[in-house]
């Protein structure tokens, strides 16, 4: 493994802590972007460990690289700032596998703080689909001018994603139309902080309006809502029947993670039935396995990312294992999938 980090002492404790797993070996470190090269190119490591911000080369640059031209599982370290949020997003969109955010304040150097988080997402990029790990071109920035519904929706999409899962929705969201009376709930596991700006960059990129939820919202047609980090979504039965409202809670996690897409896709199961979409994406583990049941049985269609497309395909296989599902494409074919699903389907209640 290559350690890459323009603050010596940020490398010791990196290497310290991925030395204290007897599964993980450190073969070298990087000072700065163009030493990064260097030592890619000289000791071919397994994984990597990125820093963002670095001189000579930062880490994007070096990440593009890398993606391009040697593919391998490369792990983010990012500062906690709204900048470095916005690099790290863009290093998940070229292919990143995963990102751990640096401790801040008082504590700024003690990487131990993050120790179990950063050995995690080692351990889940030692399980990457190296073929499916690939550099996402950036997308063409969203017209301005563009026009969204407010009424709310007849029909919607739940997208629920882990790891590898920003790339997926960078590709996703902007695949997806406008006008057809549907809103798009999203569930991506990432840290506290950076969901807003997750839904700031799918924003800026796509044809619908993307922003964090907050609680009370109401639902929109052409609106995407993104669940922050740490705090449960689910969709709830507004003042009339063609009303619904977001709601946020903060009860314990499910399958380790919070926000927890089982949550949220039982919730939009009993209150869209039939006119709902359930989409699992790239990620570890089995949420939303359970919930995608629930839309099934309530009427609605499920559509899951398949193996070869997927970074890491543990949640898509639990989907597929434990629900079915009614379409299980590459992610290049999925917008597609939900845009005839939505054309054909049932509508939650007639338009008044």
């Amino acid at each position: 493994m290559l350690v890459v980090d323009d603050s010596a002492f940020m490398r010791r404790l990196v290497s310290e802590v991925i030395a204290s797993d007897p599964a993980f070996t450190v073969c070298g470190t990087a000072r700065d972007g163009l030493d990064a090269l260097r030592q890619v190119h000289r000791l071919d490591p397994d994984l990597v460990t990125l820093d963002v911000t670095m001189p000579e080369l930062d880490g994007i640059a070096v990440l593009g690289y890398i993606m391009s031209e040697t593919p391998r599982p490369v792990i983010i370290l990012s500062a906690a700032d709204a900048a470095g949020g916005d690099l790290a997003l863009r290093a998940l969109e070229l292919g990143a596998v995963e990102f751990v955010r640096k401790p801040s304040g008082a504590i700024s150097l003690d990487l131990t703080a993050v120790r179990e988080q950063l050995l995690h997402a080692l351990h889940t990029a030692g399980s990457a689909n190296p073929t499916a790990v690939h550099a996402l071109a950036r997308p063409a920035v969203a017209p301005g001018g563009r026009r969204v519904s407010h009424d709310a929706p007849h029909r919607l999409v739940a997208i629920a994603a882990s790891t590898g899962g920003p790339r997926a929705l960078a590709e996703l969201l902007p695949a997806l139309p406008v006008g057809r009376g549907t809103a798009v709930v999203i569930v991506q596991h990432m840290p506290v902080g950076f969901s807003g700006s997750l839904a700031d960059r799918l924003d800026r990129m796509s044809a619908m309006r993307v922003v964090e939820a907050e609680h009370d919202m109401p639902l929109r047609a052409d609106h995407a809502y993104v669940a922050p980090g740490g705090m449960h979504l689910v969709v709830e039965q507004g003042g009339s029947a063609v009303d619904r409202v977001l709601r946020l809670t903060s009860e314990p996690p499910r399958w380790g993670v919070r926000p927890a897409a089982d949550l949220l896709f039982a919730s939009v199961a009993a209150t869209f039935g039939p006119a709902a979409v359930g989409v699992v994406l790239t990620g570890m583990g089995r949420d939303a396995a359970e919930g995608l049941r629930l839309i099934r049985e309530a009427g609605g269609r499920a559509v899951v990312q398949d193996d070869a497309s997927a970074v890491v395909p543990g949640m898509p296989r639990a989907a597929r294992a434990l629900a079915g599902a009614d379409a299980v494409l590459p992610l290049t074919e999925i917008a597609g999938a939900i845009t005839r699903y939505l054309d054909v389907g049932a509508l939650v209640s007639a338009p008044a």
